[in-house]
């Protein structure tokens, strides 16, 4: 199990479950099947991410030994009760999950230029952009030689979430193209950077637990909503001094020029609210081409701090809330019993997160 995780229960370490919910003997029973799932996935991990190279060693590990949550790994083993539990597939298949989301992460601090990741500083600010994203390559590389080895049905699952994880980025590089949406873009970012590895941890669970596939498109609705849900929640956690749980400043995003929903929502009030088109300017994201490098960083602490108590900021909540109950919906399908209850709670936790 990760060095930051309690090791008491993979459900309240990783998806914040109040252990209490699973008193009865067979629910423990339950919890810690998935404990020791974890543990298998994490003795996978380690043994995956060893290259016989010093450099790709040291990089290629840096993010993991950094810590992490693991939400997708213990999601799949969490789905994997509905059938045999931690099968060799399903470890297999939740370490791939994990090193693809590690991958996405040299990525993305790349592209974001963000100072930090997990308390540390990023990895391209330790070796230089050309390593870091040539790291992230090996580990998409070495998540796909994972998969593999469960069959063609596995490598489509990855190529298919790959492409999805590519064309989120892709589209919030370039932005809404003319006559969308700007907010219906990007929730549709958001489906595909953030839900659509979340639906994949989920729908690995069932796949290669041998439960009923039947179930497959309930668990991937659940991801990929719950994923939505997810990053609306770190939106808000953007705005929020937070750094001592994070590992990230204040507006780290916006300071990179992502216009998170607030941002959005707000640009749209500014259409008929001065006051909402004031606070836009202050922090240097009037418009989808702006950032906020000008500011100096009292003044721009100041502005974040006013768009977290900003109306716009409990909308994004409350949109948060509305996909996670969108997720529960979701679960009709499956059996009442712990692992429906654990997502049901974990769905209607994860809106109201704060780190």
């Amino acid at each position: 199990m990760s060095a930051n995780a309690s090791r008491s229960s993979a459900l309240a370490a990783s998806l914040g479950i109040d252990e209490r919910h699973f008193a009865l003997p067979g629910e423990r029973r339950f919890a810690k099947a998935i404990e020791d799932g974890l543990d298998l996935v994490e003795e996978a991990i380690d043994r995956e991410l060893r290259f016989a190279d010093g450099l790709a060693d040291v990089s290629g590990r840096y993010l993991l030994e950094a810590g992490g949550k693991r939400v997708r790994p213990v999601l799949a083993l969490l789905t994997a009760q509905l059938g045999d539990g931690a099968t060799p597939g399903v470890v297999r298949a939740a370490a791939a999950i994990e090193i693809t989301h590690l991958a996405s992460l040299y990525h993305d601090d790349v592209m974001d230029e963000a100072a930090l990741r997990r308390g540390v500083p990023s990895a391209h600010t330790v070796w230089g952009n050309s390593i870091a994203v040539i790291t992230g390559d090996l580990l998409f590389a070495r998540a796909s030689r994972i998969i593999a080895d469960l069959g063609i049905e596995a490598l489509r699952m990855q190529a298919d979430t790959f492409e999805r994880l590519c064309l989120g980025q892709l589209h919030e590089t370039a932005g809404p193209g003319e006559g969308d949406d700007p907010i219906e873009h990007y929730l549709g970012v958001l489906a595909d950077k953030t839900g659509s590895l979340i639906a994949t941890a989920a729908e690995s669970g069932v796949r290669f637990s041998g439960a009923d596939p039947a179930l497959i498109p309930a668990v991937r609705a659940f991801g990929e909503r719950v994923g939505i849900a997810f990053q609306l929640a770190d939106d808000v956690i953007d705005i929020t001094d937070a750094s001592a749980t994070t590992g990230k400043a204040p507006g780290t995003d916006l300071r990179a020029g992502v216009a998170t929903m607030p941002v959005l929502l707000l640009r749209r009030d500014a259409e008929r609210d001065p006051e909402a088109a004031a606070l836009l300017a202050r922090l240097g994201v009037a418009d989808a081409s702006a950032s906020s490098s000008a500011k100096g960083d009292s003044e721009f602490l100041a502005a974040v701090a006013e768009l977290r108590a900003h109306e716009v900021t409990a909308r994004t909540i409350a949109e948060a809330h509305r996909w996670a109950r969108a997720a529960v919906d979701a679960l009709d399908p499956l059996p009442a019993g712990p692992v429906r209850r654990a997502l049901t709670e974990f769905a209607e936790r994860v809106a109201d997160r704060e780190a």
